[in-house]
């Protein structure tokens, strides 16, 4: 299975660098079995069936790229550099993660400022990042870095454009409650209340999971053989609740539905002793074509990027040839693709 299986031509024009409004305007591709449809979001109330459950991860998106200064005194004078910080993950001590440019700007112990409030020493680094510690925590913290900070969009958004006050709102999903993702589960974007009430009256259920998705989503794969690509890990959790709802679900004939591929590597992580349980801690999971899957029936989720660990989870759902000729049709259709572009839901 080589990397190259996974490739296609996308045209520049279908990246969508700003979302639908309303959100559950944007455009709905369904594959349901050999069968493409054209729809809206909005369709999914013909879609789904009473005693259906939506699986929803409620991570929330922290405001993680900053934008700083670095001062210095020399025997020349005082001097200044701009720095560009994007947080990765938090550590047990207390400190973060980041990704630092230009990174040979700071030394060990020097003090990034962000605003008046918020500021941050360099401790160390490692690999290419840096470790910083920040001079407020809890609420505190929280609120400089909501002021300070902007939404770290995906790369292919941000070489288009800078991010603004709108995506700290569009960004986010309507019921993101746990902060520590530094990239949105962005099938899940598509949902506003309306559609989840209607959907709710209709009879299909929720559950929330957390999975906080992290800057790794983003990497490419290098290796042409995938099966020996390593994944990231992200930290996740499963409540033992969620799990006795979705095994219940599928007791009285149910489909589970994750939103988004997280949610859905975060059940399969759960899953893996073919009966779903409660989980917590980091997965590292790689779905690719042959992969068991042991909780998902069907799946809501946007189109990914070539030669993507994304697209390698979505044909292992559907099969490899069948999500060539979703794609392919998704882009004679002019369909929006990544973070903020359509949906499709897959039913296998």
């Amino acid at each position: 299975m080589n990397l190259s299986d996974f490739d296609f031509d996308l045209p520049e024009a279908l990246i969508a660098t700003r979302p639908a409004h309303p959100r559950s305007s944007a455009r709905l591709l369904v594959a349901e079995g050999a069968q493409i449809h054209d729809g809206k979001v909005t369709d999914l109330l013909a879609w789904l069936r009473p005693g259906d459950r939506l699986v929803l991860n409620d991570t929330k998106v922290i405001p993680a790229r900053l934008f700083g200064t670095r001062k210095r005194v020399s025997a020349q004078g005082e001097t200044e550099a701009r720095i560009d910080v994007t947080l990765l993950e938090p550590g047990s001590d207390g400190t973060w993660s980041a990704l630092i440019k230009p990174l040979k700007k700071v030394r060990d112990g020097e003090e990034i400022r962000f605003t008046n409030d918020l500021s941050a020493e360099m401790v160390s680094r490692a690999e290419g990042q840096g470790i910083l510690r920040f001079n407020l925590t809890g609420d505190d913290f929280d609120a400089a870095l909501n002021a300070a900070g902007a939404m770290p969009l995906p790369p292919y958004i941000a070489a288009k454009r800078a991010a603004d006050d709108q995506d700290k709102e569009d960004y986010q999903t309507v019921w993101a409650r746990n902060s520590g993702a530094v990239a949105a589960p962005t099938a899940s974007l598509h949902f506003d209340e309306a559609l989840l009430q209607a959907l709710a009256d209709k009879g299909v259920q929720f559950t929330h999971v957390t999975l906080h998705v992290g800057a790794g989503t983003f990497l490419p794969v290098k290796v042409e053989d995938v099966t020996t690509h390593k994944m990231h890990g992200e930290w996740g959790q499963v409540s033992a609740q969620a799990a006795h709802d979705i095994r219940e679900a599928k007791a009285q004939g149910g489909r589970v539905i994750p939103v988004g591929t997280t949610a859905l590597r975060l059940i399969e992580t759960a899953a893996r002793s073919g009966r779903i349980e409660a989980f917590e801690g980091v997965t590292d999971i790689f779905i690719y074509p042959g992969f068991e899957f042991h909780a998902t029936d069907a799946l809501v989720t946007n189109f990914h990027l070539p030669k993507s660990t994304l697209l390698m989870l979505v044909s292992a759902l559907m099969g490899k040839e069948r999500m060539d000729r979703v794609y392919a049709h998704a882009i004679q259709e002019s369909y929006r693709f990544f973070s903020y572009g359509d949906a499709s839901l897959l039913l296998p």
